[in-house]
């Protein structure tokens, strides 16, 4: 059973830091690229951070970039998103997604996480 549980939001001040946890099983996960992706009130899901497999490379959304960290312990079948620099417009909920490289259709999602920041 595929299972994709996402941890480690709340509230936060801005300026602030927080460190977002991904926890997966059921599946290989050293194979798949795994990503955050988030979303607001109103607005569409949008990709925050991505790493891939192999090479283990990132990218991230502009909006973020020198902020977000992502990276991925393929020993725990972990991935975290730490966030520093917190602004009011990285308010949202965030959602963990592993995807395979090879197949559209192994593509799982946690059940999000909320992150306020506010004052």
């Amino acid at each position: 059973q595929v299972q994709v549980v996402e941890s480690g939001g709340g509230l936060v001040q801005p300026g602030g830091s927080l460190r977002l946890s991904c926890a997966a099983s059921g599946f290989t996960f050293s194979v798949y690229a795994m990503s955050w992706y988030r979303q607001a009130p109103g607005k569409e899901r949008e990709l925050v951070a991505i790493i891939t497999s192999a090479r283990r490379s990132t990218n991230y959304a502009d909006s973020v970039k020198g902020r977000f960290t992502i990276s991925r312990d393929d020993a725990k079948n972990t991935v975290d998103l730490q966030m520093n620099s917190l602004k009011p417009e990285d308010t949202a909920v965030y959602y963990c997604n592993a995807k395979h490289p090879a197949n559209n259709y192994l593509n799982y999602w946690g059940q999000g996480t909320q992150v306020t920041v506010s004052s």
